[in-house]
């Protein structure tokens, strides 16, 4: 058999490509945590209608904090045109704060970054974003007004933590209060990721995906 035969049916690469793409955009999430992040991520996107589920896809990998950049570029190598490149992480004991989020930015990756711990934009859909310093007394404040608010206690490994806080909290109100709080460090001089707190970015990276979804459903 010739060989334009024995290829005649089958699609080009352009082909299969424009097959794989999501309409919504590919997201890929490099975190440097094993549990809340993942948890939280995968809860959002199952909470899609589904027959968006394949329009909008949400990749969650973990590495180590310094490696997130690098992974995210070895995973974008190849279907670069579609996939959107971001690293969520918490300033916690982080060193090189600034340093990464400045170098993911220039590198065109977005970032979702938390001060001090991604428990801070969790505590927005309860309503309020109080000025805690360190991680553990963020996570522990959480946790009281978590179980208040659902009934359980907070798990950072509950894979059903975005439908709960959901269901108990209010993630319009979430966005805002985050967007309020970031427009406030400005206002106070504080320029530095590592200066600005309590503060996140996580829900410019939220809303985005929220606004698409809302668009077309």
């Amino acid at each position: 058999m010739a060989k334009n035969e024995r290829t005649g049916n089958r699609k080009t690469r352009e082909q299969r490509n424009k097959i794989r793409v999501p309409e919504l955009g590919y997201y890929l999430i490099v975190t440097d945590t094993e549990a809340t992040e993942r948890c939280y991520f995968n809860g959002l996107h199952d909470s899609l209608p589904y027959e968006l589920q394949d329009k909008l896809v949400i990749r969650v990998v973990e590495t180590k904090t310094r490696d997130m950049i690098d992974k995210c570029m070895e995973l974008t190598v190849y279907e670069a045109q579609y996939r959107m490149p971001w690293i969520v992480f918490d300033r916690d004991q982080v060193k090189d704060f600034d340093i990464i989020i400045n170098e993911a930015r220039e590198k065109g990756i977005g970032v979702g970054w938390s001060n001090p711990c991604f428990e801070i934009w969790i505590y927005a859909y309860f309503g309020s974003m109080p000025a805690l310093l360190e991680s553990w007394t963020c996570c522990s404040e959480l946790g009281k007004v978590y179980e208040s608010r659902t009934g359980q206690k907070y798990s950072k490994a509950d894979n059903n933590i975005y439908s709960k806080i959901c269901k108990n909290g209010d993630e319009e109100k979430a966005i805002k209060i985050a967007q309020q709080k970031l427009e406030q460090c400005i206002r106070d001089g504080k320029f530095k990721p590592s200066e600005m707190w309590p503060c996140t970015t996580v829900h410019e990276l939220v809303g985005e995906i929220k606004s698409k979804i809302n668009k077309v459903h």
